[in-house]
């Protein structure tokens, strides 16, 4: 597999994570969004979307990460990123939407670049947009959170898969994530586990290019 992503992704990061807690080898390829290398003809003919991350296996190319995550279960079944209770996997699948489809998309590179190029904000209003939505979504996910290890249980998941990357995200703006004790447990027992700690932007080859 080759997985083409950037550092400071928080997609690629959600894929990354996943493709570690299944203990699947992958090639890592850079993609630098502060570049525009999405942008380029080759990149486009793997996404036409010009995002990332883009995942290959074989003659198979797979876009969106969540997508990508929910392959991969199905696909290599152990260790599971959902629960096999139809319930119970809606509702990990509504905890991961908070933070991978309501919270991240509109704190994300482009919609940054399009508020200060197009609408003029300030790099202080641009934090303060940012920090905003992160709110909001955790106050969110505080409430629906109980006090087991993880979303499903006692074992990470898809939901910590698009969390993680979101607390990271919230930490680079200078949140405080001990103000959402549910979000701050579940990020300290993943801290703990190599799939997550592999997967971190700073452990990334591209992370210092």
């Amino acid at each position: 597999m080759e997985l083409h992503g950037y550092f400071r992704s928080s997609a690629s990061y959600r894929v990354r994570i996943g493709l570690n807690l299944k203990g699947l080898d992958y090639d890592y390829l850079p993609v630098n969004l502060l570049k525009n290398e999405q942008r380029e003809e080759a990149y486009r003919a793997l996404n036409p979307q010009g995002l990332v991350p883009a995942l290959v296996d074989g003659d198979k190319v797979l876009t969106q990460s969540l997508a990508i995550l929910e392959w991969l279960d199905e696909t290599h079944p152990q260790p599971a990123l959902l629960p096999a209770d139809p319930l119970a996997r809606a509702r990990v699948r509504a905890l991961a939407y908070n933070a991978a489809i309501d919270i991240q998309p509109i704190q994300n590179l482009r919609v940054l670049r399009y508020l200060q190029s197009e609408l003029g904000i300030s790099d202080e209003e641009k934090t303060g947009w940012i920090r905003h939505w992160i709110h909001e979504g955790f106050c969110a996910l505080e409430q629906q959170l109980d006090p087991q290890p993880f979303a499903a249980g006692d074992a990470p998941g898809l939901f910590e898969c698009c969390l993680i990357p979101q607390i990271y995200s919230a930490e680079r703006f200078g949140m405080d994530i001990a103000e959402y004790p549910a979000i701050h447990r579940i990020m300290l027992a993943c801290a703990e586990i190599p799939a997550f700690v592999d997967a971190r932007p700073e452990n990334q080859p591209d992370s210092t290019l």
